[in-house]
């Protein structure tokens, strides 16, 4: 799929991290972006220093997806293109004993419900929409659209404190083949990058030292990920019509420890 001002493309989680990248790249190509993003004053922001339209959206919400892609091709027109980088997660184990009373807690199942609908059923929902709007498109070379999911690779590779983070990235993993199976008839190709640590501004936000471990941790190279590598390798699954259906660790080759 050719990337340019003809274009139009949606990022979920665009107003900063990795989505922020990907729409800076987007736009670098020349296409149309709308940043879909729950922060609306560092979305607006993120719009203005980009080019691109903000759209308020909460991925956990029918209704605000549903009203979010109205607007966005109320704006540019039908997207060919979706990346999904909205997402989030927790850190709590399992079951917990506490040092003094020696009681047991447990992990909290609303907790984990969240984080698993933020990352799977978050993203799929968005899937559903953009399908929807792409299916009713004509083909270009062959095809109507791309999307781009975002796991991680605690999804393989989960450490301690992560089974909701784990679970909610997994099922994104899980559901990239059959979905890209479902949505081959249409001409819609999909895809997930499962990411590795990347200098990520939340990221950036810890201790230095601990940072300097993370990336001497990772065998080659040994450092964090730049968001313009993720943003890179999101524009070429859209652009390579030949990628579908695959999850592609991008991560130095790094293994995660238990802890």
């Amino acid at each position: 799929m050719k990337i340019d001002s003809s274009l139009a493309a949606v990022v979920t989680g665009g107003a900063s991290g990795l989505g922020l990248a990907t729409v800076k790249a987007f736009r670098a190509a020349g296409a149309k972006v709308a940043i879909f993003d729950l922060n609306e004053e560092v979305g607006r922001k993120a719009a203005a220093e980009t080019g691109a339209i903000f759209v308020k959206c909460d991925v956990l919400s029918d209704e605000s997806v549903d009203a979010a892609f109205a607007e966005a091709r109320t704006q540019q027109g039908q997207e060919r293109a979706l990346v999904c980088c909205a997402g989030g997660g927790n850190a709590i184990s399992t079951i917990r004993k506490d040092k003094e009373t020696g009681t047991i807690s447990v992990f909290p199942t609303d907790k984990f419900e969240f984080v698993v609908k933020l990352n799977v059923v978050g993203t799929f929902r968005c899937i559903t929409r953009s399908a929807a709007g792409m299916a009713t498109l004509e083909e270009i070379d062959g095809e109507r659209g791309a999307i781009v999911n975002t796991a991680s690779a605690a999804a393989t590779d989960g450490q301690m404190g992560q089974a909701a983070y784990s679970a909610g990235k997994a099922g994104i993993v899980g559901i990239t083949l059959p979905v890209a199976r479902d949505l081959s008839r249409f001409g819609i190709r999909v895809n997930t990058i499962q990411p590795g640590i990347f200098a990520t501004p939340l990221m950036l936000s810890a201790p230095q030292a601990m940072l300097d471990k993370l990336g001497a941790a990772v065998p080659f190279p040994q450092r964090l990920g730049e968001p313009s590598e993720f943003a890179s390798l999101a524009l070429e699954l859209v652009r390579n019509g030949y990628m579908n259906g695959e999850t592609i660790r991008l991560d130095g080759a790094i293994r995660m420890a238990p802890r």
